[in-house]
């Protein structure tokens, strides 16, 4: 009989530690949404044969390399933490690449090594942790057509509106020439 009592409150701590996890990340991901410091990143074309993978839409970010010395130990999927700025526009801008957390005065992210080129100088390519938007599942072809147009479109500004709190990152929001895909993609299904 000793064991019945031992065994509720133990499966009862079990549950609450496994729904404690989950909580928490979110929870996490909210405090950066409404605490973090929010940058815009210009999004680059991508490939019109990268389909949408499931639901969600592929960025690519203009603002996506910095060259580094020829001799260098960067290494593919290494963690690292970009130092960003903003330009007059307001704009995000590497202003520096580390191999160690930054400090939290600075604006920073998380994110992972690309690759690295070697042609005429060293550059360094940055792998974002924020690089796929996810959308409602009734708007998301629509979605990516707009997205595509807008890129291909010289004179629209498309970018990325990113909250960062120490270096962790959620993508808020896709904007194109300010104003939000997803009531472009509405205002687009009303018609």
């Amino acid at each position: 009989m000793n064991i019945k009592k031992f065994v509720l409150p133990v499966f009862v701590l079990v549950c609450l530690m496994q729904l404690s996890v989950p909580a928490k990340m979110i929870l996490d991901k909210e405090d950066v949404l409404a605490s973090g410091k929010e940058y815009k990143f210009k999004t680059a074309p991508v490939d019109p044969n990268d389909p949408f993978r499931g639901k969600y839409i592929t960025l690519r970010y203009d603002e996506n390399t910095i060259e580094i010395p020829k001799e260098h130990d960067w290494v593919r999927g290494d963690d690292i933490f970009i130092s960003l700025t903003e330009d007059d526009d307001g704009f995000a801008k590497i202003k520096s690449v580390s191999k160690e957390k930054l400090s939290e005065k600075e604006g920073f992210v998380k994110a992972e090594v690309g690759y690295i080129t070697s042609y005429t100088t060293t550059e360094l390519i940055i792998d974002y942790p924020f690089d796929r938007f996810y959308m409602e599942e009734s708007k998301a072809h629509d979605a990516e057509l707009t997205y595509t147009e807008s890129q291909l479109d010289t004179t629209s500004v498309t970018y990325a509106l990113v909250n960062i709190k120490n270096g962790d990152a959620v993508l808020k929001d896709v904007l194109i020439d300010g104003q939000s895909i997803r009531e472009i993609v509405k205002a687009k299904q009303q018609k």
